[in-house]
């Protein structure tokens, strides 16, 4: 039989691939390990990913923050940095960019995401205020309760729901934030906090209809609407395919118009914005901008570097064009899905549908005979790195903490191992290789025991805590 190419072949079975919208310049070689060297450095971590080596592991996927690759454009800037103390050109390119792609009239930098929670939460929390959120996330909940808020959960109920096929579980329940308005008080409630693709429900988007909604009520009442932006391309991405009347919008288009239901956003440019450390605040409201501009100078830096090099707020102004691009986001998002339909196949549990910058393995389902209290997906992280040095990280019982009045864990009801991509580093062949491993640890999973807690920080437990097996 005459030899036939993969394009022929491609054409006459209908099928046509895709690639990422890049070509490899500059690789870094990665250490394989065996089994006994990682079961030492298991045991040396305390059974948590955060504290291995980065020299022990094979492929990486703990976080996509300030974990991707940048271009060369990127790289280019980072010689371009003004590091004049005060007014660097770059401080003002970030500004353009944040202004064009965001909408937003005023900029405040920060060295990262947190950085800005900080900042916001201390300007507009009072103690005593309550804060409705859709769905916590673990810094900006306790940047929160640190300046004397209540963080109340008003995500759609379908977000708690694993199996669930809502297209946008991300989205606020308009009848819950209600409710609490109504209880509780306008005025006790500075701002509501909306996330673009919900992190800890699974990488899940809201919704433009629903933004919008959350906007009418909150002016409604005079409540400020403020969003955490840090994977909203993702989300702008999700809108696209899912949401009627935006099938021929670009990304940008409808990531300017997200934004523009919002009062302010604040960033973690580590993750959108394809750098490895960086962040902003942005708002419109000129009061509320002297404020921050003033506070940032406190605990960050100059409000024309707020903590990051000029060469770095280059590298984020050009990040953030970048990361707009239809191709990118779809290659980004693509390989996340790619994972995930691999994983479906094998029937092995995780969110569903797949989010937008990890898949997250179900461990309450994956440990069916493990009760919550001994960790499940702390355990499924530990058994996964055991089996093929890939590091994950749990987002379940251990990331809630404890509830301050009784002592006693939260118990979310999402109990999750989060398979985070980073962007623009790995190949389809490595996600073959962490699908094998997640199937071979789903295959073993009668053997699991759980963990025990053995050490426990103050705040934020699940960096620094430590486990031992049962």
């Amino acid at each position: 039989m005459r030899h036939q190419s993969l394009h022929t072949m491609g054409q006459q079975h209908g099928r046509r691939s895709w690639a990422e919208p890049w070509k490899i310049k500059m690789v870094e070689p990665l250490n394989m390990t065996d089994r006994p060297t990682r079961a030492r450095a298991l045991a040396d971590a305390g059974y948590n990913t955060f504290l291995l080596h980065s020299a022990d592991v094979y492929i990486d996927l703990l976080t996509d923050s300030g974990t991707s690759a940048m271009s060369d454009r990127q790289w280019a800037g980072m010689l371009l940095g003004d590091e004049a103390y005060a007014g660097s050109r770059n401080y003002y390119h970030l500004e353009e960019a944040v202004r064009r792609f965001y909408g937003y009239r005023h900029l405040v930098p920060t060295h990262q995401g947190r950085g800005a929670e900080h900042l916001i939460s201390r300007t507009l929390i009072r103690p005593g205020d309550h804060i409705p959120g859709n769905m916590y996330f673990t810094t900006t909940r306790l940047h929160q309760e640190l300046a004397g808020a209540t963080f109340h959960d008003v995500i759609v109920d379908e977000a708690h729901d694993p199996e669930s096929l809502h297209p946008f579980k991300g989205d606020v329940d308009l009848a819950k934030l209600a409710a609490l308005i109504d209880e509780v008080g306008a005025e006790q409630i500075p701002y509501v906090s909306l996330a673009g693709t919900v992190n800890m429900a699974g990488g899940q988007p809201v919704s433009m209809a629903n933004v919008r909604a959350v906007r009418e009520l909150c002016d409604r009442h005079g409540i400020r609407l403020l969003l955490d932006a840090t994977r909203m391309v993702e989300n702008a991405l999700f809108i696209q395919e899912r949401e009627e009347g935006y099938a021929q919008r670009s990304i940008a288009e409808i990531l300017l118009e997200f934004c523009g239901y919002t009062d302010g956003a604040w960033m973690s440019s580590k993750k959108d914005h394809l750098v490895n450390i960086g962040g902003w605040l942005a708002v419109n409201d000129d009061s509320l901008f002297e404020e921050l501009r003033n506070l940032v100078v406190v605990y960050e830096g100059l409000h024309t570097y707020g903590g990051m090099a000029g060469r770095d707020m280059e590298a984020l102004a050009i990040g953030i064009e970048e990361s707009v691009s239809d191709d990118h986001v779809r290659s980004r998002v693509g390989q996340v899905r790619y994972l995930g339909e691999l994983l479906t196949q094998w029937q092995i549990p995780i969110v569903r549908p797949v989010g937008g910058h990890a898949v997250f393995l179900d461990a309450r389902r994956f440990y069916a005979h493990l009760a919550q209290d001994v960790f499940p997906a702390q355990t499924l992280a530990a058994e996964l790195y055991l089996d093929s040095g890939i590091r994950s990280m749990e987002r379940g019982i251990v990331s809630a903490g404890r509830d301050p009045e009784t002592g006693d864990h939260k118990r979310p009801k999402l109990e999750l191992t989060r398979l985070t991509i980073p962007r623009r580093v790995y190949t389809q062949a490595h996600m073959d290789v962490v699908a094998e491993s997640v199937k071979a640890c789903f295959d073993a999973r009668d053997a699991a025991r759980g963990l025990r807690l053995v050490y426990e920080p103050r705040y934020l437990r699940f960096f620094q805590a430590r486990f031992e097996p049962l």
